[in-house]
């Protein structure tokens, strides 16, 4: 780790945060949850919000692909999400769902700006994000998709999302490369 030039556990809380808030929707795959946690980790997301029936640490399968982001990513659980959503709304977060609804944004023409806070909501793998968030959703992002498959799996999401946020705000401060 120290050749990688990684942070410890206890310098990665302190250190400065992307401000997106990750929301799990009714998560049902233990892996997804692990995979949510570990990708966060990577980004130095504020926080998971774990709702529903969506698994929370401490479970064997979540920390089989968390590898230990469980002790390093700030998280809670919330029964619900639309309640979850309330309060992050009143926190001055701007409420973002992950979905492909009717008025969705596609990811690449969604610009994140540094004076906002995201909370992303990700749904459950079969029913998506529950119609009761989507009624109260400030925007809807969708990851453009040229195959025959209608969707991709949360994790995959999770991680295109991150990382089109990660580059939009982190590079804003950073210099072109050459």
């Amino acid at each position: 780790m120290e050749e990688l030039q990684r942070p410890s556990v206890e310098t990665f809380k302190a250190q400065d945060k992307l401000p997106v808030a990750l929301v799990l929707d009714n998560v049902r795959s233990m892996h997804n949850v692990g995979s949510a946690f570990r990708t966060s980790d990577a980004f130095a997301v504020e926080r998971i919000i774990l709702c529903g029936i969506t698994g929370r640490p401490p479970h064997r399968e979540i920390e089989k692909t968390a590898l230990g982001a469980t002790q390093s990513v700030t998280w809670s659980h919330v029964g619900d999400t639309s309640a979850a959503v309330r309060d992050l709304r009143k926190e001055g977060y701007r409420i973002v769902a992950v979905e492909q609804a009717k008025g969705s944004i596609p990811l690449q023409q969604f610009k994140p700006t540094e004076t906002e806070k995201y909370a992303l909501v990700f749904g459950n793998e079969v029913h998506g994000v529950s119609d009761d968030v989507m009624a109260n959703v400030d925007a809807c992002i969708e990851i453009p998709q040229s195959g025959t498959k209608h969707s991709l799996n949360i994790a995959v999401s999770i991680g295109i999302v991150l990382w089109s946020f990660y580059a939009e705000l982190h590079f804003q401060k950073s210099a072109p490369v050459k």
